[in-house]
């Protein structure tokens, strides 16, 4: 399969073949590293790391997967980068194709990272944005391929706020896989009914289904998969905090979610996640609202049914095969 040339915006913009076959790289890719196997195909090549909104996850797994390709990394951090202040996105765009191989952008509308590739002669990588965040969920694939041996029939169980970046990504994923996906939450939560119908067009080709609910219960029952996200980012007012707490935590994932699921269900959870008091957030959140734990509950988040650090790594893995197709 050739996707030299391929921006990797969206997954709405890749077919399940194509999806597939991404994962199947990642996994060698993956498999290579750890016999060390060299795959520096991509040397000499250079990358531009437009990030307006920090990660430890995403920049460290561009940059490993990058030098483990041979290439070379440019870190531009919100204080390192004009974009959108005194140089315009297209204006940027083109600075940067003359001088880089490819460009990641991680921040916040998708409208900027869709600019940036309207304008740039190379491949543009989307980091996240605030409506998708395609390279996790290349990652989630491939953890869940890696725990059950498939994808396709999978019973996928999405708590919290399904509206943005995770919600709709995951729905896109299974919807596109033949997987089952359900948005558990309040109905105020539920992704938009555009791109729910959207999505049960591709279920409806694949043989999976779309469903949202508000009973925890029903929701998670029989699961394979129960995924949470944070429920507020970071710099909202506390007004939101509040708001999204009274209505979230009855979606809070706990050991009796867990056990509903089955016994062989996973928790995943893209990180960081608020599980204990071992952070700055986590002591506020405390301080705040009295809660020792949020979207998950510690119990959950260090039992043996976890897999989120199988799925951090994998990040790397699912990135570089990206950086390795497109290129």
């Amino acid at each position: 399969m050739n996707l030299k040339g391929r921006d990797f915006l969206t997954l709405l913009d890749y077919s399940p073949e194509e999806i597939e076959y991404l994962i199947d790289l990642a996994a060698r890719l993956k498999a290579e590293k750890r016999k060390g196997i060299s795959h520096d195909i991509h040397k000499g090549k250079n990358i531009a790391l437009i990030f307006e909104k920090t990660s430890t996850r995403t920049r460290c797994s561009f940059e490993v997967a990058a030098h483990d390709l041979g290439m070379n990394t440019t870190y531009l951090d919100p204080k390192s980068s004009q974009i959108g202040r005194k140089e315009s996105i297209a204006d940027t765009a083109r600075v940067l194709c003359r001088m880089f191989d490819a460009i990641e952008y991680r921040g916040y509308g998708q409208e900027i990272v869709e600019a940036l590739a309207k304008y740039s002669d190379v491949p543009v990588w989307n980091g996240l944005t605030n409506e998708y965040h395609p390279t996790q969920l290349l990652a989630d694939m491939l953890t869940i391929k890696e725990h059950f041996g498939r994808i396709k029939g999978i019973r996928f169980v999405y708590m919290g706020d399904a509206r943005y970046n995770m919600g709709n990504s995951i729905m896109i994923a299974c919807a596109k896989m033949g997987m089952h996906f359900t948005a558990c939450t309040n109905k105020k939560y539920f992704p938009d009914q555009k791109l729910v119908d959207k999505c049960m067009k591709y279920a409806d080709e694949s043989g999976g289904t779309i469903t949202l609910t508000e009973d925890v219960f029903e929701g998670t029952k029989n699961a394979d998969v129960i995924y949470t996200d944070v429920w507020v980012s970071m710099g909202e007012p506390e007004k939101v905090w509040e708001e999204r707490i009274h209505d979230l935590l009855p979606y809070r994932v706990t050991m009796d979610v867990m056990k509903n699921a089955g016994s062989k269900a996973i928790f995943m959870h893209c990180l960081p996640a608020f599980h204990d008091l071992n952070t700055e957030v986590g002591r506020d959140i405390k301080k705040k609202f009295g809660l020792d734990e949020m979207e998950v509950t510690d119990e959950v988040f260090e039992s043996t049914r976890s897999v989120v650090f199988n799925e951090a790594e994998n990040r790397m893995h699912t990135i570089k095969a990206v950086m390795y197709a497109t290129l």
